[in-house]
């Protein structure tokens, strides 16, 4: 068991080189890079604000920029270094955990995303949960049931709110109860009010749930359907096994069969499909709805940096999420193992 665990997080490190070095890669060919998006800017407020900024680097637009005043811009953000020498100085940096200053927040990376994981964790804990809560039951309820009018109805539903992707159900609940053309009923931005430091334990704690009913929903509805039909399948698979049929034959209960054999059974795959689930919904299944409902967390920062081409936080930002993922993969298997002691831990 431990030569295992050790094998698989030293392969940790092999893993985070190659996605390190594919997304570096891409970045460096990505047209509009951070000296573009600087000069860019530096030519609007030339335009609007009479180049106060542009002057302080010597620049004149009208006459057009030197090879110089572009060098000085390229050495600010490091890319006056040639790409081998900036890909294996960033390689050694995350491998002790520097992972870099943001060019445009002008912060530590780390610190930025420390500060903005609480926002993404309580958004990905509350879609993993609940997802789990409610789709397991309908699973089996749905195995159970498997060809009846009850069944089907539900998966059609069920397949109806996959139809509608979970950024346009959260426009659309925007517009129903957060003050668009309908109800004033759920907050329109934000995880928590304005005055929330003046309001008692039970208002906070009310008014977070109050800010999270719709994002959550957002996030849910559209994947019911995947994890209902994975527990569906697993299920009916169980249920169809040779051991069942002896377990039957030898006049066991079916309450009995399900609960003590198939039950435990079944759940084994999806127990080995949480951690990849729980990172989903942590960073994935937060990008798009923290943009959407203005939630200040990992997916809006990601995003912002995407867009302006910060590359030290999509680096650090992926880098972080890379090594929890791995690392719950790691501790999924050992979970595993422990659940059902047939399944063993080669070296």
């Amino acid at each position: 068991m431990l030569n295992y665990i050790l094998k698989r997080l030293l392969l940790i490190i092999p893993t985070l080189i190659g996605i390190l070095t594919i997304t570096f890669i891409i970045i460096q060919i990505v047209p509009g890079g951070p000296v573009e998006q600087f000069i860019s800017s530096l030519k609007q407020q030339s335009s609007e604000s009479g180049g106060s900024q542009a002057a302080s680097f010597g620049m004149n637009f009208s006459r057009g920029m030197d090879n110089e005043q572009i060098q000085q811009i390229k050495q600010m953000y490091g890319f006056d270094k040639p790409i081998l020498y900036r890909y294996f100085h960033t390689i050694s940096q995350f491998a002790k955990f520097d992972l870099g200053q943001s060019y445009f927040h002008h912060q530590s990376v780390l610190k930025l995303v420390i500060n903005k994981l609480p926002v993404s964790v309580s958004l990905g804990i509350w879609a993993f949960f609940l997802s789990y809560v409610i789709c397991i039951p309908l699973g089996i309820y749905q195995a159970k049931k498997n060809g009846t009018f009850i069944d089907k109805s539900s998966t059609f539903i069920l397949l109806a709110m996959h139809a509608l992707p979970s950024f346009a159900l959260g426009v659309v609940l925007l517009v129903l109860f957060a003050g668009g053309n309908f109800w004033q009923v759920f907050p329109l931005r934000g995880i928590i009010s304005a005055n929330f430091e003046n309001l008692t334990i039970w208002q906070k704690i009310c008014d977070y749930l109050w800010h999270m009913v719709l994002p959550i929903t957002s996030m849910l509805l559209s994947e019911l359907i995947i994890l209902t039909q994975f527990t569906k399948n697993g299920f009916l698979d169980e249920m169809n096994k040779h051991y069942v049929m002896v377990l039957k034959a030898k006049g066991l209960k079916q309450n009995y069969i399900f609960y003590k054999h198939i039950l435990k059974n079944a759940l084994l795959p999806i127990v080995s499909s949480m951690p990849a689930a729980f990172i989903a919904s942590l960073f994935a299944g937060s990008l798009l709805i923290e943009n959407l409902f203005s939630l200040d967390g990992l997916g809006l920062l990601s995003y912002e940096s995407i867009m302006r081409r910060d590359y030290p936080l999509v680096l650090g930002s992926l880098y972080i999420f890379t090594l929890i993922g791995l690392l719950t993969r790691v501790m999924s298997d050992i979970f595993l193992s422990w659940l059902d002691p047939r399944i063993k831990l080669y070296n």
